[in-house]
C-alpha cells in the first residue's frame, strides 16, 4: 500500500487545481455483511471398541450452517495428542466437520520413542482391530449433526499417514485420504480397481525412515492399482516435517526429525486444494 501513496497524493493535488465538478450524490450504503466470523467449537468425544475406551476430539465451526463433509485426522505415533487436535481445528477453518481420533485407546499417550514404538506396533500387528478403530470414529463423526455422512475423508500423519492409505487399500469407500510423511508399506495386496478413494502423498525427499526403493514400490502400486493419486516430495524435508516441535524432540533423542516450515505450508496449501477437489469444490 506505501508505494501507491505518492501516486494518491498526486491525483489529490491534480483535483485541487483543477476545475470543480459537480458533487455526486452519496453512493447507496452497502449493505451489513451476512458472514460472520468462523466460531470454532471442540468437543471432546469417547466411543468404544472391543471393550477399549478410545478418546478423541471433533472440530467444527459453529458459525456455519447445514451439512458439510468430514475429515478424520490420524495421529503420529505418538498417539492422540494437541497437534492432531490443532490440525482437527484448522480443518474446521477450512469448513470441515473434523475428528482427530484415538487409535491407541485407554488414553495412551507416548513422551518416549521406545514406547511410542511399541504403542504403534500393537496396532501394526493387529490391524483389523485398528481397521475397526478406524471404522468406529467414522461413523461418530458421519453421525454428528454437522456432518454430511456421504463425504467423508482423511488424513494421517506419521504412523496416520500409513493407517489412511492402509484404509484406502482396504477399499474404505472414503472420497480421499493424505498422508503426511507416512509410511508407504503395504500391509495387504490390492487388486486392480480396488481403491476407491482419491489418494495424496505428501512426502519429506530427504526422509531416511522411508528410502528412495519403497517410494518406487508405492507409485507401482498406485499405477497397478490404476489408483487416482498424487504424490508430492519436499527436498530437504526430513520424517515430521509438518510438525513445530519436530526439530526439538529429533535433538532430544537424537533422531532425524526436523520441522520444515516451507514444506509444512506447502503441504498444507495442496491439502486444501485436493479436499476441494475431491468434494467437488
Amino acid at each position: 500500500m506505501r508505494r501507491l501513496l505518492p501516486l494518491a497524493l498526486g491525483v489529490v493535488l491534480a483535483l485541487a487545481c483543477a476545475a470543480p465538478e459537480p458533487v455526486p450524490p452519496p453512493e447507496e450504503p452497502s449493505p451489513p455483511s451476512t458472514s460472520s466470523e468462523p466460531e470454532i467449537r471442540g468437543e471432546e468425544v469417547a466411543y468404544e471398541v472391543g471393550g477399549v475406551l478410545l478418546n478423541g476430539y471433533l472440530a467444527y465451526d459453529a458459525a456455519q450452517t447445514g451439512e458439510r463433509p468430514g475429515v478424520l485426522v490420524v495421529h503420529e505415533w505418538w498417539g492422540h495428542n494437541d497437534y492432531a487436535r490443532q490440525r482437527a481445528r484448522m480443518l474446521a477453518e477450512m469448513g470441515y466437520t473434523a475428528l482427530a481420533l484415538d487409535m491407541y485407546g485407554d488414553g495412551k499417550y507416548a513422551e518416549h520413542p521406545e514406547d511410542a514404538m511399541r504403542f504403534m506396533m500393537e496396532v501394526v500387528n493387529q490391524l483389523d482391530v485398528g481397521a475397526k478403530r478406524f471404522r468406529a470414529a467414522r461413523r461418530l463423526l458421519e453421525e454428528h449433526p454437522t456432518t454430511d455422512p456421504t463425504r467423508t475423508a482423511a488424513i494421517g500423519y506419521c504412523f496416520g499417514g500409513a493407517m489412511v492409505l492402509h484404509m484406502a487399500r482396504l477399499g474404505d469407500d472414503l472420497a480421499a485420504v493424505a498422508s503426511f510423511h507416512g509410511d508407504f508399506t503395504p500391509h495387504t495386496s490390492v487388486e486392480p480397481g480396488g481403491i476407491g478413494a482419491r489418494i495424496l502423498a505428501l512426502h519429506g525427499a530427504a526422509d531416511p525412515y522411508v528410502p528412495a526403493d519403497q517410494v518406487e514400490a508405492f507409485k507401482q502400486e498406485m499405477d497397478a492399482a490404476g489408483a487416482d493419486w498424487r504424490f508430492i516430495a519436499y527436498e530437504g524435508a526430513v520424517h515430521s516435517f509438518t510438525n513445530p516441535d519436530a526439530t526439538a524432540i529429533g535433538e532430544q533423542y537424537d533422531m532425524p526429525l526436523a520441522y520444515q516450515r516451507e514444506a509444512d505450508e506447502q503441504s498444507w496449501a495442496e491439502l486444501e486444494t485436493f479436499l476441494a477437489e475431491s468434494f467437488g469444490g
